[in-house]
């Protein structure tokens, strides 16, 4: 006997309309069981729920953009950038312009040119003696060239000889000789090379003064 006996033609087409419902979703729901068996949403080994595109539960890490900018170590081409050196200070910048002591240019140094080269002569060693019968020419003639400036640091006689005129004498080639023809040239006396007499004394001018010498007295 059939399920529709009795039913009149309006409810019978209802009820086959609700068979085909219930076949076309027992089909669904086969196909969705047989779907759900690639282990889409099964769980992984560790026992987390695997997400589609996914591997082992584990995400990708986001990729790093080209457009990223470099280090400040690296230069754009991912070379490292070698460090600028510092530019060195201007030649002379913040120092002395001036020459030191002992150096060309100072004046009153030691055999060294400078501005005033006369002025430089007078630290050589003047020593003076008397060769004449007036007592005192030699220290009248030694406070003469003090108050020149010279540097006089002995006073005495010379009795070894007699003089001629009152002469400065020098080692040639040495700072005496520009020093004794400077002397010669201020007091009006003469400035030669040192005499065999006198050679190995000690260094310095030596003047030997006559009685003929006036100095800074001259014409008074």
């Amino acid at each position: 006997m059939s399920v529709f006996s009795g039913m009149s033609r309006p409810m019978k087409a209802a009820g086959v309309a609700l068979i085909g419902v219930a076949i076309i979703a027992a089909v669904i729901g086969g196909i969705t069981a047989l779907s759900g068996g690639n282990g889409a949403n099964e769980a992984g080994p560790s026992g987390t729920t695997t997400q589609p595109g996914t591997s082992g539960g584990t995400s990708a890490p986001p990729s790093t953009s080209s457009s990223a900018s470099a280090s400040p170590s690296t230069s754009a081409s991912g070379s490292p950038s070698s460090p600028v050196p510092p530019s060195p200070s201007s030649p002379g910048a913040g120092q002395p312009t001036s020459a030191g002591p002992g150096q060309p240019g100072q004046p009153g140094q030691p055999g060294q040119p400078g501005g005033d080269q006369q002025a430089s002569n007078k630290w050589v060693t003047v020593r003076v003696f008397n060769n004449s019968t007036i007592k005192g020419l030699a220290d009248r003639a030694a406070e003469d060239f003090r108050g020149a400036g010279w540097n006089v640091n002995e006073v005495s006689n010379y009795s070894q000889g007699v003089i001629p005129t009152t002469t400065a004498y020098y080692r040639p080639g040495t700072d005496e000789e520009a020093a004794a023809k400077q002397l010669a040239q201020e007091f009006g006396i003469k400035a030669e090379p040192r005499f065999e007499g006198i050679q190995s004394a000690s260094p310095g001018v030596i003047v030997i003064v006559t009685k003929e010498y006036q100095g800074a007295h001259k014409g008074s």
